[in-house]
Formats: C-alpha cells, structure tokens, sequence
C-alpha cells in the first residue's frame, strides 16, 4: 500500500506525544497511527505508560507535547464529551461501570449521545447478541455482576455510542483465561462484523497479539518495536520477554540480567 493511500486510512495518529502525572513523565515522545478497521495494540508491562496514552487519546490527561489526530481532526487537550461525539469510545481499565444502575440504564448512559431512540432499542438487542448473559441481567443493577459481566458491560456501553474506535484499556484485568478468551473472541467479532477500529491495551501479549493485526511495544514511555503482529510474534525479545518462549538447547542468561535487543 502507498504512502498516500495509508494516510487516507489512518484514523487515530499521535505524534511525539509526552504525558505527565506532576514532575513524573509517564509517556515520552510517543508516535503511533490506527488505520480503519484495524485492531491495534500497544504491549507493555505494568507502569509503562499504556493506561497513559488512552487517557491522553481521549482527553482525561491533556498532553504536555506533541498532537493527537482523530478522523483528520486535531483534538489534542479536546474536552473528553467532545471527543465522544466525534465517534471515539473510551473502556476503561476496572471497567468503572455505573454500580447503582441497571445494565440496561448503563447502555443507556452509553447512548447518551444520539436522539434516534429506534435505533438505540436496535442496539441493545445487538450487543445482547453479543452478550447474552446481559439480556438475562438486563434490569439487575450492575454493580452486583461479576467482574467478567461488568466488563462485557463495559465493551457494550462504548458500542451503545456508534463509536468509529473504541480504546480498550486492560481487558483481562482479573478476569479468568475462559472469560478472557471469551471477550477477546467476541471483540474480535465486534471488529470484523461491524468494522469498528479498535486501540487495544493489553499485558496478556499472547492474546493481544492473536486478536491483532498492528503492533506497539512500550517500555519506560517509549515506543522500543513496531511490526505487524504476526512479525511481532517472531521476534526473540517479544517470544521472551512477552511470550516466555525460548528456542529449544539454549542455556539462557538470567531474565533479569538479560537486556532487550528489540531488533
């Protein structure tokens, strides 16, 4: 694909963003494209900056450097309501449901947005589909879910919003490896079926990179790798460090005094 044709499809670009909580910078000079339609993932371990740049995606944190683009649009430091009209959902890591709500007035919540009360009731039942455990708790208040409903909740409240790209914080935070499989399954539908774009988080690589077709590597605030995904599953440090796979016969260094080549 062309240079020219790429830049047709990007829709989310963050150039050379920098974030901070006070003196700590949390992200340093981070630069990144999601094109339409794509599953994308930024891998990294804990505390290196991945909550950071969702939060800078859609407002929460305004950025100290550097842009952020969406659809063609600037809307670096935008409030984060606006950014939600402009077709950018948020999911955030613990999900952060409405506890004292029923799931149904949470998807509610979700549409708050659109005016086409027919097509918000067409909604519901389709992420019913999706997850049907939610019909079955649709008037239970949702705090009283598991954390696996809450979360599925959670994916289908951002869909209630028609949204273009959903940020998608921590999936598998807590969650059971049949929960997990569960959701990332149904999300990977989602982007197929419905062609939404996802920016996907993630400290699970191997279920990040088997939902994904792009891939980041984050460590310390930087972007150290990028590759698709099924390149990235090849690399020695992400087969390592991410996968815990080593090749057969070789005697390796201690993983802790091994450092990463990310070549």
């Amino acid at each position: 694909m062309s240079e020219a044709a790429i830049s047709e499809q990007v829709v989310l670009e963050l150039a050379n963003v920098e974030s901070a909580y006070g003196p700590i910078r949390a992200i340093r000079g981070v630069s990144l494209k999601v094109l339409r339609g794509q599953i994308a993932t930024v891998l990294g371990s804990n505390g290196a900056g991945k909550t950071t740049i969702l939060k800078t995606i859609s407002g929460i944190i305004d950025p100290r450097k550097g842009q952020v683009h969406f659809r063609g649009r600037d809307i670096t430091a935008q409030d984060p309501a606006l950014i939600v009209q402009q077709g950018l959902s948020h999911v955030p890591e613990g999900r952060e449901v409405f506890p004292l709500l029923s799931v149904r007035d949470n998807l509610l919540m979700g549409a708050y947005t659109r005016s086409d009360r027919d097509g918000v009731a067409r909604d519901i039942e389709s992420v019913f589909d999706y997850f049907p455990i939610l019909r079955e708790r649709a008037a239970q208040d949702a705090g009283l879910l598991s954390g696996g409903q809450q979360q599925m909740l959670a994916i289908s409240r951002a869909l209630m919003a028609q949204p273009e790209l959903i940020l998608l914080d921590e999936p598998s935070l807590g969650l059971s490896p049949k929960l997990t499989k569960e959701i990332f399954e149904i999300v990977v539908r989602i982007n197929r079926e419905r062609g939404t774009t996802i920016l996907l988080v993630e400290q699970n690589a191997n279920m990040a990179l088997n939902a994904s077709d792009y891939g980041y590597v984050l460590e310390n605030g930087r972007i150290v790798m990028e590759d698709s995904c099924d390149r990235l599953r090849e690399k020695d440090d992400i087969r390592e460090f991410y996968l815990g796979m080593k090749d057969a016969g070789v005697r390796g260094e201690r993983r802790w005094k091994k450092k990463k080549n990310w070549r």
